[in-house]
């Protein structure tokens, strides 16, 4: 064989692994009945900000962390104990998706978080959707 048929096998033995690697630590999305039935496994949660609730940051303590309440799409809720600063739109956030682990203590500990917010161009959508329209 070529040294450089050899050199092509290992390139594609080495990509190949990489794909079956990143496969195996990507994580699924769940909801918290399925998070819980798993702990110590990785999902990706989606929900809402549960209002009612407070939202605790106290930087002051542990600026890296930020706990507060989310119910899912199925309306269970849980604690979330965020691994980061608060996020800046947390309080106008639409949907919340939670990337981390259920815990025994009955917490979601999340590593990551994705904020869909409204859009500030909402408003200004509704204004111009009138103009030119014959009403």
């Amino acid at each position: 064989m070529k040294r450089s048929h050899l050199i092509a096998l290992v390139i594609i033995a080495v990509a190949v692994a990489a794909l079956i690697g990143s496969l195996n630590d990507s994580s699924s999305y769940a909801d918290l009945n399925e998070a819980f039935a798993q702990p110590g496994e990785e999902f990706h949660v989606v929900g809402t900000l549960d209002r009612s609730q407070p939202i605790v940051y106290e930087p002051s303590v542990n600026a890296s962390l930020t706990r507060f309440t989310m119910t899912d799409l199925k309306g269970r809720s849980c604690e979330v104990k965020l691994a980061m600063a608060k996020p800046a739109d947390l309080e106008r956030s639409e949907r919340l998706v939670l990337i981390g682990e259920a815990s025994a203590d009955g917490a979601f500990h999340a590593k990551d978080m994705l904020l869909k917010c409204p859009s500030k161009y909402n408003e200004e959508n509704k204004v111009t959707a009138g103009i030119g329209s014959d009403n």
